[in-house]
């Protein structure tokens, strides 16, 4: 990748991102290339090879760590790389946010192809995280296929469809979503990783959107930060997401304790093991809308003080 950047000379920048641009499905024209000739020359001259990881810290922000995952899978029985970096901390709700992610193959598969896989991919990935509510519009998600694996055997695949791609395609709905939870748990000042679960919604997409209602509510992730198995606050966010909910068929669940159960406080709740359970770095919190068959998993993290510092402190 970093010897094909090197190689690029800065006049060619339209055509550079018109074709990347084409490969990832986006249709989008370039700028006009003199903005870019400074920069790229400079690039050009730094450019050298390096791990994958140099390249995940080379667009880090606010991020605490630098974001990889990889996967090698087979297809028509030659084996197939897929590796895939992401930054992001703040400023982050896909849909898409301040997030970029990078994800490259070297298996020969078409553009079409390539489009399909990964937009339905980021329906279950990153279109399921949240840090803050709040997006961009630099937000990017992009797949690219170098093809240098036909020289070792590897079939031409053109269409999503074809079934030699069915190891792919699970890789690569695994590999994405290993980059949206690295994405949550590096979120800015986040103490603790948290997964929204709601089922018995009338449909997926009303699951889809009170989890996500859960998972912004500013009162739920303080609470988690703070500790506190606060199920009050769970309601309110499932009631303010405007979808089909009745409280006296309403349960909360944090991890495996059921909190409160058809509107009350479950007959069962134990203080001290919700208490022990809610100091874990790793929280999940479950509402069962008790009205259908719909569910819904997002990703997102506590909010915290560091928060307010971080972005309070902030100045473009």
């Amino acid at each position: 990748m970093t010897r094909t950047a090197a190689g690029l000379a800065s006049q060619e920048y339209g055509n550079w991102y018109n074709r990347l641009a084409g490969l990832a499905g986006l249709g989008a024209t370039a700028s006009d290339a003199s903005k870019f000739e400074g920069v790229l020359n400079d690039c050009v001259a730094r450019a050298q090879n390096g791990p994958w990881l140099d390249a995940a810290r080379a667009i880090m922000t606010t991020d605490t760590f630098p974001k990889v995952a990889s996967r090698t899978v087979s297809i028509g029985g030659v084996d197939v790389v897929v590796v895939g970096i992401a930054k992001g901390a703040g400023m982050i709700a896909p849909d898409m946010a301040t997030m970029l992610s990078f994800v490259f193959t070297d298996a020969p598969i078409k553009a079409p192809a390539l489009q399909a896989m990964i937009s339905s991919g980021a329906k279950s990935s990153f279109n399921c995280l949240t840090i803050d509510g709040d997006t961009s519009t630099s937000d990017t998600l992009m797949i690219f296929a170098t093809g240098a694996a036909a020289e070792r055997g590897a079939p031409k695949i053109a269409t999503a469809g074809d079934r030699r791609l069915k190891e792919f395609k699970a890789a690569l709905d695994d590999l994405l979503i290993e980059l949206a939870q690295l994405v949550a748990r590096d979120g800015e000042g986040a103490r603790k990783f948290v997964e929204v679960r709601v089922k018995g919604a009338k449909t997926a997409k009303s699951a889809h959107r009170i989890a996500m209602s859960i998972a912004n509510s500013p009162l739920v992730k303080t609470a988690v930060a703070g500790e506190d198995a606060n199920w009050g606050r769970v309601v309110m966010a499932v009631g303010k997401a405007g979808e089909p909910a009745d409280r006296d068929k309403l349960s909360i669940s944090f991890g495996d304790i059921r909190v409160a159960h058809k509107g009350l406080r479950d007959p069962s709740y134990d203080e001290a093991a919700t208490t022990a359970y809610m100091k874990n770095d790793e929280i999940t919190v479950t509402a069962d809308i008790g009205l259908g068959k719909g569910e819904a998993r997002v990703w997102t993290c506590d909010l915290t003080k560091a928060y307010v510092e971080i972005n309070g402190d902030y100045r473009s």
